[in-house]
């Protein structure tokens, strides 16, 4: 730690006043500081009006009982300027408003022992809580990849693409991080309380909000801002036209990260926001954990070849023999010189080529004459 206590005292007292996200009172501790802000607040009796409200709180915070209970359960506050605050979320302050929620958070409360300055390479995998299984497959099987190859998984623990995201990083033994709209002291949704717990023992549980605080509607507005600021990218799997995913691409875009969406089945409501991303060009579409580690890899970095469906015994020929090959009939055998005439080319030429595409068993010859080899017949008939 890093910064005079005196800072981080009131830091915290502006937390507990405060909603998360709210730009005003955020914008202006980010300008003044946490101690001149309080000072602010209290001795300006001619407050506006979007003051008022945080001033009319100073007098029930108690920021040392709240420090002194989280750090008794093992909930630190992280602060700007100290060791372990992620320098990227400082992108915050220039990534303008959003549903009137913005700028950098006053401090975040992390429980966990994976420190946020040591996240490395970071990418969001956020949806749909109704997602589908198939969404859930996706985003399962992503996760495990990006956290095999060292990436850090973050999501915001939610039902649906977020649980699966979380899951399949902890399957694949990677680092995997939960963004909650509510105090990290607390399992929100209660049925992930078991999968939050382990988070909690051996990754990290990170909210902008006090220990206690209740999952609000503008929290989870305004935790969108975290997921999209901690990361190199945001990875959007099933997204519905009304989805609190696409607010958190509309995050990762406004800080110039990179926007990523998978694909569903083009008459699935549940995709309907993500294809809506890749048609307006604000995404690229990805289909697997590689194709996003090539996206955001350092150059020349988890380059992929271009896929394509294995050559088969034609694409090795040469233009001539295909010509040829095309001519030959399947099953009732032709002279070469009907071959010759179905193709367009000399007889010489066609006889030299197919006693070469004999060699190969493309074509046999018979004693009335020549018909595609037995291997080919076979794939034609399937």
């Amino acid at each position: 730690m890093t910064v005079a206590e005196e800072e981080r005292l009131a830091r915290a007292t502006i937390n507990l006043i405060t909603e998360p996200g709210d730009v005003r009172c955020l914008g202006l501790t980010r300008e003044l500081g946490g101690v001149r802000f309080l000072e602010v607040l209290r001795e300006q009796p001619d407050l506006r009006p979007e003051f008022l409200a945080a001033a009319g709180r100073l007098a029930r915070a108690h920021p040392e009982r709240v420090l002194e209970e989280a750090a008794r359960r093992e909930i630190r506050f992280v602060v700007p300027g100290d060791d372990e605050w992620p320098g990227s979320l400082d992108d915050l302050a220039g990534a303008g408003v959003l549903h009137a929620r913005g700028e950098v958070p006053v401090g975040l409360w992390v429980r966990g022992p994976l420190r946020l300055d040591r996240l490395g390479p970071a990418v969001a995998v956020v949806g749909s809580r109704s997602s589908t299984s198939y969404g859930d497959e996706v985003a399962g099987e992503m996760a495990a990849i990006l956290g095999a190859a060292g990436r850090t998984v973050v999501s915001g623990a939610a039902y649906g693409v977020d649980y699966a995201a979380h899951r399949g990083a902890v399957t694949a033994e990677g680092r995997t991080v939960a963004v909650l709209a509510c105090g990290v002291d607390r399992a929100y949704p209660v049925a992930h309380a078991a999968m939050l717990d382990h988070l909690g023992r051996h990754h990290a549980i990170v909210s902008e909000a006090p220990p206690g605080s209740a999952p609000l509607r503008v929290r989870f507005l305004a935790r969108n801002r975290l997921i999209a600021a901690l990361t190199d990218g945001t990875v959007v799997v099933e997204a519905a036209l009304r989805s609190g995913a696409l607010n958190t691409a509309s995050w990762a875009d406004r800080l110039h990260r990179t926007v990523m969406a998978v694909p569903g089945q083009v008459t699935s409501a549940a995709s309907e926001g993500a294809h809506e991303l890749v048609r307006s060009g604000g995404a690229t579409l990805v289909t697997r954990g590689e194709d996003v580690l090539e996206l955001l890899g350092a150059p020349g970095e988890h380059l992929l070849d271009v896929r394509r469906a294995p050559d088969g015994p034609r694409d090795r020929l040469t233009i001539r023999a295909r010509q040829v090959l095309d001519a030959v009939p399947v099953a009732s055998p032709a002279s070469a010189a009907s071959v010759a005439r179905v193709a367009g080319l000399g007889t010489e030429e066609v006889e030299q080529l197919l006693r070469g595409l004999a060699l190969d068993g493309h074509v046999e010859h018979m004693p009335s004459g020549w018909r595609l080899g037995e291997e080919v017949r076979s794939t034609i008939d399937q």
